[in-house]
């Protein structure tokens, strides 16, 4: 699990640098390695085939030793294709690995009361595609060694270098690792590469050369195994979570032994492009502080895209291609057919429509248009005036039925690179997810005071620039809340429908904990204070619903905590992926509210996140927030979202207003925090502190 390979320029050309002045050392003879009895007689190396240039680098530093005979050690060396996260069939399709593990098995490894805080330790947690296909390769690994004909085969991954003194070291070490377990006839697993998890690997029987690990080694970047380990590790399976963690469990039962100090590192030249399942519970615990979100991919190259489906219930090719990082255009197959003139103008904010209506003249045009990509699906009708046989083949494509291939199809004529995540199911065609609401004759509302833009995200969920969008009222409203709430808490007391969360995120000078707080007969109070000791500088308080929720109606009554540099936030919110919609109040401008959607593609589960403010905007209340309670709603449906104070819609945002609607479940959350950001929300003056947030009378509606 390497959180840790954010690398800067100078430190990779230096490291480059170092590598390219050892290769030119003379060739160094590790005796460890050669064919007679005891050595290590083989290397496998795991290599992606869409990484050839690993394969070269790890070549070229093997190239740079020999065996005890004298022959290079790329001579016993051999590849082994890993299995890549972005074929879906291969991780879908396994029983060697169990994709769901538990938060008491990373604490096991490593230790953390902070983590522990948090989470229960039968919190289920799913692996990432990335570490299932990960854990499926070092099981081929063990497979092709147990049946091999050596006794012992050295696994590594394909970006590893030897560190300065690896020979002498593996040397002793794997001398040592021979007499210790001569009577079980040889050792079954020695690690030459490691990780010591922060500083907790529990270590027994150790001497110069080697020790027995307890638990608490993280990377399987370079290991020893024997025939009989390999053997071991197979009647051990499925692999229960990330690989490295489940061997920490294999410990005793193998005899594991480790070098006192790794003598094998993986590379410092390069991002790792794993992604880690336990990552956003380390952030929430406040561990880590790092955002890991995914690079836009490049759509300079990419020209419109017009596609036609079977108009089944759920949009596939929609999502997929909104999670290609295209800003998607659904049509609902019934609008009056678009002439060229407007394609023209509605290619200028979309990058692709699905079932469009188009006049012939414009579709004509369309496809003649040297870098347009026409897509169907396999059992899409044909749109008149469009014959399948003539479209330009490297320009089209026909989607086969079901997930497996589409992305390969998609991507292939598009040329962009595969996601890890699976082809999607899409959202359901009731949700009128992708379609743009927003009518030509909009109702701009003067007399409700000042509507402020803030910074949006340049992101393919979000209008570009261009399209001069400004928030406004549209001409329907939403109605009051019909039959009763399935959830009406005065929150004078602790409740169970809305327990206090422990945890924090990236971006938050605060923790929260249940000191942070309180309950009182004014409501739930929630404590924003100095701490000492504590990995972050305060503590306050928040709370979040159990139940998760699509669509409904989600009420608070609020008394904002003043002071710059606080937040007071009531809002929905799941991930991944990430999605929410948010009323917050900034302590030092108490008579605004800022209402915010954060849009993410993708079903439950899928981490596509290019966008990070979302598309905020500030509204006039015409009071102090701060000052006296008011009623604040979200009433959240699929094709609209309205936000209300005090029973009267203040702010509203329909399908590409400037995002799509969020479509998956949510909880509903409130909480008082200190952002990082004095933008947001100024400079934090801890004179001011404690100070305070109240919410009373929550009410749900489903």
């Amino acid at each position: 699990m390497n959180l840790n390979r954010v690398v800067s320029p100078i430190g990779t050309l230096a490291f480059r640098t170092r590598r390219f002045l050892t290769a030119s050392v003379p060739s160094v003879r590790i005796q460890a390695f050669g064919s007679g009895i005891g050595q290590i007689g083989a290397i496998v190396v795991v290599n992606l085939d869409r990484q050839p240039r690993r394969w070269r680098r790890v070549t070229r530093e093997l190239g740079r030793f020999r065996t005890s005979e004298g022959v290079p050690l790329t001579s016993i060396t051999r590849r082994l294709v890993a299995v890549d996260a972005r074929d879906g069939l291969a991780v879908a399709a396994t029983v060697d690995v169990d994709a769901m593990y538990r938060m008491g098995d990373q604490l096991y490894v490593q230790p953390d009361n902070r983590l522990a805080a948090c989470f229960a330790e039968d919190e289920p947690v799913r692996m990432t595609r990335q570490e299932v296909a990960v854990a499926r390769s070092h099981v081929e690994a063990w497979k092709a060694v147990a049946t091999g004909n050596h006794d012992y085969v050295l696994v590594l991954e394909d970006d590893i270098w030897f560190t300065c003194g690896a020979p002498a070291a593996i040397d002793r070490g794997w001398r040592a690792a021979l007499r210790r377990c001569a009577a079980e006839g040889g050792p079954k697993l020695l690690y030459l590469s490691y990780s010591d998890a922060d500083g907790t690997a529990v270590r027994d029987d150790a001497c110069e050369n080697l020790f027995r690990p307890v638990r608490g080694l993280w990377f399987l970047s370079g290991y020893v195994l024997s025939c009989e380990g390999a053997a071991a590790l197979l009647r051990a399976m499925p692999v229960v979570g990330p690989v490295d963690l489940w061997m920490n469990y294999r410990f005793t039962e193998l005899g594991a032994l480790a070098l006192t100090s790794p003598a094998i590192l993986q590379r410092h030249d390069g991002a790792s492009d794993n992604a880690y399942s336990v990552l956003p519970y380390l952030a929430r615990a406040g561990i880590v502080d790092a955002a890991h979100a995914a690079k836009p991919p490049d759509l300079s190259r990419t020209g419109p895209v017009l596609a036609w489906t079977g108009g089944a219930e759920r949009e596939s090719l929609a999502m997929a291609l909104s999670m290609l990082g295209l800003r998607v255009r659904v049509f609902d197959g019934d609008e009056e057919p678009m002439h060229e003139r407007e394609l023209k103008h509605v290619l200028k904010t979309f990058d692709a429509l699905v079932d469009a209506p188009l006049a012939p003249a414009a579709l004509a045009a369309a496809v003649a248009h040297e870098h347009s990509v026409i897509l169907l699906e396999a059992d899409a009708p044909t749109p008149a005036g469009l014959e399948r046989d003539r479209l330009p083949p490297l320009r089209s494509a026909i989607l086969p039925r079901g997930p497996w291939g589409a992305w390969d199809v998609l991507c292939g004529v598009l040329g962009l690179v595969k996601p890890v995540e699976a082809f999607p199911d899409g959202a359901p065609r009731a949700f009128r997810l992708f379609r743009d609401e927003r009518p030509t004759a909009r109702l701009r509302s003067g007399a409700r005071g000042r509507r402020d833009k803030c910074s949006m995200d340049d992101s393919p969920w979000v209008l570009p620039p261009s399209s001069g969008w400004q928030p406004v009222l549209h001409a329907s409203r939403s109605g009051g809340p019909s039959g009763r709430p399935i959830a009406e808490v005065r929150m004078t007391e602790a409740s169970t429908s809305f327990p206090c969360l422990i945890e924090t995120f990236p971006g938050n000078l605060a923790s929260f904990a249940p000191e942070g707080l309180l309950h009182s007969d004014e409501g739930a109070r929630l404590v924003i204070d100095v701490i000492e000791g504590g990995l972050r500088p305060y503590r306050s308080g928040a709370f979040a619903s159990v139940r998760s929720l699509r669509h409904g109606r989600f009420e608070a009554e609020i008394r904002a905590a003043p002071g710059s540099g606080l937040i007071t936030g009531f809002f929905l919110h799941r991930d991944p992926p990430r999605q929410e919609i948010d009323i917050e109040f900034a302590g030092a401008d108490p008579r605004r509210m800022l209402a915010n959607v954060y849009f993410n593609p993708g079903d439950d589960g899928m981490a596509i996140g290019f966008g990070y403010r979302g598309s905020p905007c500030r509204i006039d209340l015409g009071f102090d927030a701060t000052a006296d309670f008011h009623l604040y709603a979200i009433d959240w449906r699929p094709d609209r979202v309205a936000w209300l104070v005090d029973g009267r819609v203040v702010h509203e945002r329909l399908g590409w207003d400037p995002t799509p609607i969020p479509h998956l479940t949510m909880r509903v959350h409130a909480n008082l925090w200190a952002p990082r950001s004095e933008e947001l929300a100024g400079r934090l003056d801890e004179q001011a502190l404690p100070a305070v947030a109240v919410f009373r009378n929550v009410s749900v509606w489903a």
